[in-house]
């Protein structure tokens, strides 16, 4: 099943052109699932899982892979759907999301597909809040084009495991702190999870937070803005956008700011969960101003703090 990822390197030239690729899997059941593959190391066979006593009710085990040692979530548990074929095969799909890995227990895996991220849409509103979806698509399978939804993983992970938005005193600087309080941050970012995760920290600080669920509401957002007269500079002091989103892409976003003069300054902070050394890369080739691995609370602050010094002093008289 390795074989399936075998050229993932090769998919990197995706990103930053808007597109991306799913693996496609089902959870015992006959509706398809989706994860993007950049987040995936590799897909198994179910190994032996070794219990863990007072862990979560989702995590099923611990595995050894590849001489780690990963915790399993039953993903199908997670998101509560429910089995219609518990005959069907077990697959274990390994992970990395915001700096760790872990394995998720799925059904069969059929194939990867190749997607521009406008073939992504939001979850239906009628879903609720509650849902475990970030996006939804459509795919072609067996002659007949059928519904996928892609798994909002941060939400998983953060029920499992609860996040910290705690700011380390050290971290702060009180000759800032006051001028801190009312700034503005627009915050992009298809997952709820992760976008509370951003508010619950900065809010601390007295930080006002916008909010936009993918690239293209928070690229309209801003041409309105500009459309209206308003100094974006003046409207926001940063924006810390995620990588993937349906619609427009973080990177695709970025682009399209730094080609509009009326905006092509603000302040980027790619905040994603995907690996550091690629988006670095990636980080260099569009124009973000800086690259943060989810979750960090205080690294987010010192984000915020630098490009607050930075404002002030090009702020100052010459």
């Amino acid at each position: 099943m390795t074989t399936i990822l075998d050229a993932v390197d090769l998919r990197t030239q995706l990103v930053g052109e808007n597109r991306l690729e799913l693996l496609i899997f089902r959870l015992h059941s006959a509706q398809l699932f989706a994860i993007n593959v950049f987040k995936i190391r590799e897909v198994v066979k179910q190994p032996h899982l070794h219990s863990l006593p007072g862990s979560h009710p989702s995590v099923c085990g611990v595995a050894t892979i590849r001489r780690q040692s990963i915790p399993i979530i039953d993903l199908r548990q997670a998101i509560g759907v429910r089995a219609t074929d518990e005959n069907s095969e077990t697959n274990l799909i390994i992970t990395e999301y915001n700096r760790s890995v872990q394995g998720f227990l799925v059904g069969q895996v059929l194939n990867i597909t190749n997607l521009t991220w406008q073939d992504i849409q939001p979850p239906p509103q009628h879903a609720g809040k509650n849902n475990y979806l970030t996006a939804i698509t459509r795919v072609k399978r067996d002659n007949h084009e059928r519904l996928v939804s892609i798994v909002d993983v941060e939400k998983v992970l953060a029920e499992i495991v609860s996040y910290n938005t705690e700011i380390s005193d050290a971290v702060l600087d009180q000759t800032l702190v006051s001028q801190l309080y009312g700034q503005k941050v627009l915050i992009v970012d298809d997952s709820s999870t992760a976008r509370a995760q951003i508010r619950d920290t900065l809010s601390q600080l007295g930080l006002e937070v916008i909010e936009a669920t993918n690239g293209r509401q928070a690229l309209e957002l801003l041409k309105s803005w500009c459309g209206e007269g308003k100094d974006v500079y003046q409207e926001i002091l940063m924006m810390f956008t995620d990588a993937e989103m349906p619609e427009m892409d973080g990177y695709r976003l970025t682009h399209e700011i730094r080609q509009d003069k009326r905006m092509n300054e603000l302040f980027i902070a790619l905040n994603t969960s995907l690996s550091g050394s690629f988006n670095q890369a990636m980080v260099e080739k569009v124009g973000c101003d800086r690259f943060i691995s989810k979750f960090q609370p205080d690294l987010l602050v010192e984000v915020v703090q630098d490009r607050l010094r930075e404002s002030l002093q090009s702020s100052e008289p010459r």
